[in-house]
């Protein structure tokens, strides 16, 4: 669809476009019921201004968007999204390109972004983030010809390229590791169900506990907090059956449930093991060290602004499989305390 311009508002207002940028810009020369028509056919028209950075560098704003919908401390507080911007960063910066960043609350929100960004011209693509389980981003981005791939599963990113990393491998591997260690009584600590990542490790794990012939483990979805990660930890602890490890989605919650194992006087591993997903700083500089899935994040976002870059320049781009996140055991899992067989371990 061709963007409106100021002619196609001079033409449809019987005015010259002088007038209709004397108007848009709030400037004298036009009365005020002439002004007030120009901006209600702007509206309708659905016309934007074009940034001063699209104008110099001959139809391309140098930048490309990516918007989270998430809260705003998300970013202060969740090493991943930091990690993950610094190597779209690093390839960005190669190439004289800009990086948008927005925090929004909903849905609604997140395509308003892309049509304003659209509209205007600000950016030359967008990074699709948070996949879920039945998106409808894929389609609306699409239709306003925005260049985008998608972070995730690509059974859940449509048409779009996706970035993806093999998240039910590193559950299967967690959990064999647990079973192995004698461990019967698994639960775990998980993201937004609707999120696409989330219902692939839901699945996964259903189906490697069955493997390994140990009982469904218990999952309860969470917001990604730590206030909320600490409230599934002590539910969990507290139950008359406690589990004797426990999956966390992310090291926030995972160090949120140190404290609330310390609250229940309760020792780590030594009465439940706990397994962090994401190994960061946070899970490093805690006693005991907390076991963790480990990737190479900051690769994970240099591949995605990789493969933007090349969709904006009109290259074909297809699904990219990143490696997936290895376990590291480390001093916050052991064996179950008490042994396999025995009549209160099951």
């Amino acid at each position: 669809m061709k963007r409106p311009t100021m002619a196609d508002i001079a033409h449809r207002a019987g005015v010259s476009k002088v007038a209709v940028s004397y108007a848009l810009n709030d400037q004298p020369g036009v009365s005020d019921a002439t002004r007030a028509a120009i901006k209600s056919i702007a509206e309708e028209l659905g016309w934007r201004p074009n940034s001063a950075a699209r104008a110099l560098t001959g139809g391309r704003a140098q930048a490309v968007g990516l918007v989270v919908r998430r809260p705003t401390r998300t970013l202060g507080v969740e090493p991943f999204f930091m990690e993950f911007i610094s190597g779209v960063e690093s390839v960005l910066s190669e190439h004289s390109y800009a990086l948008m960043l927005q925090m929004v609350t909903t849905q609604e929100n997140e395509l308003e972004v892309y049509r304003r960004w659209s509209g205007e011209g600000r950016v030359d693509g967008i990074f699709l983030m948070d996949l879920l389980t039945d998106d409808t981003r894929g389609p609306a981005v699409r239709a306003l010809d925005l260049p985008a791939v998608a972070i995730g599963p690509p059974h859940t990113s449509g048409s779009l390229p996706s970035i993806w990393s093999d998240d039910a491998m590193s559950v299967r591997e967690i959990v064999r590791y647990l079973a192995t260690l004698g461990h019967r009584r698994i639960a775990r600590v998980a993201g937004p169900a609707e999120l696409a990542h989330t219902a692939v490790r839901d699945a996964a794990l259903a189906e490697v506990c069955r493997e390994a012939g140990i009982p469904e483990a218990a999952v309860v979805h969470t917001d990604y907090t730590g206030d909320e990660g600490a409230r599934a930890a002590r539910a969990l602890l507290i139950a008359p059956r406690r589990p004797t490890a426990i999956i966390f989605d992310n090291d926030i919650m995972a160090v949120a449930a140190l404290s609330v194992a310390q609250e229940l006087n309760l020792s780590i591993p030594g009465d439940v093991s706990v397994v962090a997903w994401d190994e960061s700083p946070l899970t490093q500089v805690v006693r005991p060290m907390l076991s963790a899935v480990s990737r190479d994040i900051a690769a994970y976002g240099a591949s995605s602004a990789t493969a933007l870059l090349a969709v904006i320049a009109g290259e074909e781009v297809g699904d990219i499989r990143e490696g997936y996140a290895h376990f590291v055991p480390r001093g916050s899992t052991s064996p179950p305390p008490l042994a396999p067989g025995r009549p209160d371990a099951d």
